[in-house]
């Protein structure tokens, strides 16, 4: 996947699909992708009901500019119910909680593609994105991220993955380790790594949050997942590219652009030689300014 052709996901609200008063407000969040939560924000006696409120609910949200997703639940029986419930024009993805194997995200396009075919979507409408939260599924990372075409984005998710690691909290930079090894597995299969240090709850301490949200940028990670909507500036902002960078990225990739036409073998800026890796990583800023730009005027 090029990285024009990524999605821009800097922020992923969750939002229940039983709550009537997020569904109703998740438009209005400034949120890159809501994602609509059939799992974890979804009491087991609920799950019935909030499958029936997926196809509405994702109307609603869809209303605004950001991309609306399903996160579906990990037992296969369930999975292919929420699955049944989820696959409409207005959802452009599922999520995939505590993915252990490539044999798993198999089976489950093969459901998918089946209710494109059904209900009139074009094969491939369905994005994916994976959770790996399981000890196997981090062992099994690499072919897991590379397993489908339909996958757009891959995550540790810091909550299950640490407390199935013993950890007490996923706090600081305790799992940094983990999160660099399934970065590395998204870089290689052309997919988004979305994730930052610290914990996906922390909506009280948003000067930490920010700060985690800032780390994993430098890092290299492309968004995070949030549950709370005080938390999606600071992640828009956080993955946002600076007007500074901006502004050197342009006057880098100009430079450059204007040697390769010239025929020049070096080409310096700034008092440094750039070469290709360089300039990559200044054409990356400004796929990021355009697809924001993009997102302003839909």
């Amino acid at each position: 996947m090029q990285d024009k052709d990524r999605p821009l996901w800097r922020s992923m609200l969750y939002v229940p699909a039983t709550s009537e008063k997020f569904i109703e407000k998740a438009h209005e969040r400034g949120a890159d992708a809501i994602k609509i939560d059939l799992e974890d924000a979804v009491a087991p006696k609920e799950k019935d009901t909030a499958r029936k409120l997926v196809k509405d609910a994702a109307q609603l949200v869809a209303r605004g500019s950001a991309d609306v997703l399903v996160r579906i639940n990990r037992p296969l029986r369930m999975a292919v119910a929420d699955i049944e419930a989820s696959i409409w024009p207005e959802v452009c993805g599922l999520v995939l909680p505590k993915v252990d194997s490539a044999d798993q995200i198999n089976f489950l396009c093969e459901i998918i593609t089946e209710l494109e075919e059904e209900r009139g979507l074009d094969i491939g409408h369905t994005k994916l994105m994976v959770l790996i939260e399981t000890p196997r599924g981090y062992s099994n990372v690499r072919s897991i991220a590379s397993s489908s075409k339909r996958l757009s984005a891959i995550a540790l998710g810091q909550e299950d993955f640490s407390a199935e690691m013993g950890m007490l909290e996923p706090e600081g930079m305790s799992l940094l380790s983990y999160y660099q090894t399934v970065q590395v597995a998204a870089r290689e299969a052309g997919i988004l790594p979305i994730g930052y240090p610290g914990s996906i709850a922390e909506f009280t301490d948003l000067d930490l949050f920010r700060s985690n949200a800032m780390a994993a940028r430098s890092l290299g990670f492309d968004g995070g997942a949030c549950i709370h909507p005080r938390q999606v500036p600071i992640l828009n902002e956080a993955f946002t590219p600076t007007e500074s960078e901006v502004y050197r990225a342009e006057a880098m990739v100009k430079v450059y652009d204007e040697a390769m036409a010239a025929g020049d073998g070096a080409v310096a800026f700034e008092g440094k030689m750039i070469d290709v890796p360089v300039v990559a990583r200044a054409q990356r800023v400004l796929d990021i300014r355009d697809k924001i730009r993009a997102k302003k005027n839909v």
